[in-house]
């Protein structure tokens, strides 16, 4: 199945499913005579508010769809009741930290020295901490938006960025769950755009506290379009990931390339932490997969679409205030 959260205009989220190749939505409140309100309590209801959405969706009738056209999709889960962002492609990490340090050398009075410089004492450089476990911060919940929603461009930022990733949602309560078995606990799997404001992110990275407000402003978390339940989606690795700018692919690369999988995530995330119904673990930027990587950053009124294969696009607008 593939499950949305739409709203009419008004910003009431209501509990939908994908049908039609698309094209329109099942009501899941009405088409269940109200025993599915929301994503987060079919999630929470495990295998019984799969086995209803399904039925819900079989009995369906015209009067309980709508033309997907003439709503907004909302994040299939928005906010989700926690977040991680993880770091599980190695490719990404080793170009945007070339990049980085090109970047930095640009500024100095000698770059070629200074470039020297940082690679000898592996200034920007991938963390031998990323070989050895997972690396992951909490993202800012709130911040999430959903598919064709705007982008506002944070007053404090020059330098926007967009990232290419996906990422799955916690299907039943986890705690020290061993790698073998964590599959079980995915629920299923949307496209996640992580926007950064990369001038603020390379100013506070060297608190050693992680990301802030190079992450944390308002809208900078769209997620969607939908959706995929893990019995859809059967093999997360092996999956083709495209980006584009105004039509114009810039990068692309797969979800075969992660150094890290979600199982291994989750082994290491629940280790003496529970983990809940509905979390949501994002996979970090796949190789290619952001602008940093092909030195061309976000102008406002950009639009970004995020493919990835059998989840579909996530389209969002950037947008200046000011501009």
């Amino acid at each position: 199945m593939k499950l949305v959260t739409y709203d009419k205009g008004d910003g009431i989220g209501r509990a939908g499913a994908l049908i039609s190749d698309g094209t329109r939505i099942v009501d899941l409140a009405r088409a269940s005579d109200g025993a599915i309100l929301s994503i987060q309590g079919l999630v929470e209801a495990g295998e019984d508010g799969l086995s209803a959405a399904r039925d819900a969706i079989a009995r369906a009738s015209a009067a309980s769809t709508v033309d997907r056209a003439e709503v907004r999709l909302q994040a299939p889960i928005q906010p989700p009741i926690q977040m991680r962002d993880c770091l599980c492609f190695e490719t990404h990490l080793v170009q945007a930290f070339t990049n980085a340090r090109k970047l930095r050398a640009q500024q100095a009075a000698d770059p070629d020295a200074a470039m020297k410089d940082m690679e000898a004492k592996g200034i920007l450089s991938v963390p031998q901490t990323f070989y050895d476990q997972p690396i992951y911060y909490k993202a800012n919940r709130f911040a999430i938006t959903g598919h064709d929603h705007e982008v506002i461009w944070p007053g404090y930022s020059n330098f926007m960025d967009f990232e290419l990733e996906f990422g799955c949602y916690i299907g039943k309560t986890a705690k020290d769950v061993k790698k073998e078995n964590a599959r079980a606990f995915i629920f299923g799997y949307t496209i996640f755009n992580d926007f950064t404001a990369r001038d603020a992110q390379t100013a506070e990275m060297g608190g050693q506290l992680g990301p802030a407000k190079g992450k944390d402003f308002d809208t900078s978390n769209p997620m969607g379009p939908c959706l995929v339940t893990a019995d859809e989606l059967t093999d997360p690795y092996k999956l083709t990931m495209i980006c584009r700018i105004n039509g114009e692919e810039i990068g692309r690369g797969s979800s075969s390339t992660m150094y890290w999988s979600f199982e291994d995530l989750i082994e290491h995330i629940s280790a003496s932490e529970t983990l809940y119904p509905g979390e949501f673990l994002g996979s970090g930027t796949v190789g290619n997969g952001c602008g940093l990587e092909h030195m061309r950053f976000l102008a406002p009124g950009d639009v970004v679409e995020l493919e990835v294969e059998g989840i579909g696009v996530l389209r969002n607008r950037i947008i200046k205030p000011d501009v």
